[in-house]
């Protein structure tokens, strides 16, 4: 890599360029970041000690929840600094590490959307046989496969980015580092790049989303053979997930669904996935879901009357 680069250093555009607004930011998304740290880790914490919530549901929730805490991680706290920052730089081997670990967790989380998914059919479409098929070691190759696909797709991603040659400007344009505004500072042409990443990143997301929706569509053609009470908690639980998968898929295909390039509305798109997102997550599914929310109070109840 560094026969081909004379630049070893990046600066970062950022979000905004009026420190103003750059402070007003900070103090905006510092409680959220803390919000979705404090939020997903104690539904982690809930599933981990809760003998209530042992179902394969909640296993997937537990680590869903992991998964978001370690991909918000990647970049906002870096994001944080950089809004108090004059200079927001980033060395060029920081950057490839912040683009591995964003895209496997992302591409994780993903598959761990379409695990909860077959999950729900399952449990809706063939109630008889849910333990047998979803057994614990099920569960954890499921799991184990979400990870290995994060995996190979982030080795991918880093793979096409290590061989681009780097020469001149060092700006991206961006508030952290991605492939798409890194293609932009290549001494090269991307196009074959930007390809592969076209069918690297927006295929994944296209093909989950699909395979998702066709499994919300036949799970809701099953519920009309449910009683009433039975068709209301399959909805209240699957209307969670539905909410977390459209939040997350969207901007996923917005931004890796068309050839390489940076538009300005980019950078606004992957605050709300990687700031806001994160945060709605443990929301959506604690007060969608009536177990979860007793499970909380139970698990802090104990830990205040312990306390006293």
């Amino acid at each position: 890599m560094a026969s081909k680069n004379n630049v070893t250093e990046l600066i970062l555009a950022g979000l905004f360029q009026d420190p103003e607004v750059q402070r007003v930011c900070f103090m905006v998304f510092l409680p959220v970041y803390l919000a979705t740290v404090v939020g997903n880790g104690l539904i982690v914490l809930t599933v981990s000690v809760s003998k209530n919530l042992r179902s394969p549901m909640y296993f997937f929730l537990g680590y869903l929840s992991l998964v978001e805490i370690s991909y918000s991680s990647t970049v906002v706290p870096k994001f944080l600094t950089d809004l108090l920052a004059k200079i927001k730089t980033i060395s060029l081997e920081g950057c490839l590490v912040q683009i591995f670990f964003f895209h496997l967790f992302g591409v994780t989380e993903i598959l761990l959307l379409t695990v909860m998914a077959y999950d729900r059919y399952v449990a809706i479409c063939r109630p008889l046989y849910y333990t047998t098929i979803m057994s614990r070691p099920v569960c954890h190759l499921l799991v184990s496969g979400s990870w290995l696909g994060g995996i190979i797709h982030s080795m991918v991603q880093i793979l096409v980015a290590v061989q681009l040659p780097f020469c001149g400007p060092n700006v991206i344009d961006h508030y952290f580092c991605d492939l798409h505004p890194l293609f932009k500072i290549a001494c090269t042409d991307t196009f074959v790049e930007g390809v592969i990443v076209l069918a690297n990143s927006g295929l994944i997301s296209v093909f989950s989303f699909f395979i998702l929706l066709s499994s919300y569509v036949v799970i809701l053609f099953n519920l009309r053979k449910h009683s009433a009470e039975g068709r209301r908690k399959a909805l209240s639980t699957c209307a969670s997930h539905i909410t977390v998968v459209v939040l997350f898929f969207g901007p996923a295909i917005f931004l890796y669904m068309r050839p390489s390039s940076t538009f300005t509305e980019d950078k606004l798109v992957a605050v709300f996935y990687t700031v806001i997102t994160p945060m709605l997550n443990p929301i959506i599914y604690t007060l969608r879901n009536a177990e979860v929310k007793i499970a909380v109070r139970r698990f802090w109840g104990k830990k205040v009357n312990s306390g006293m």
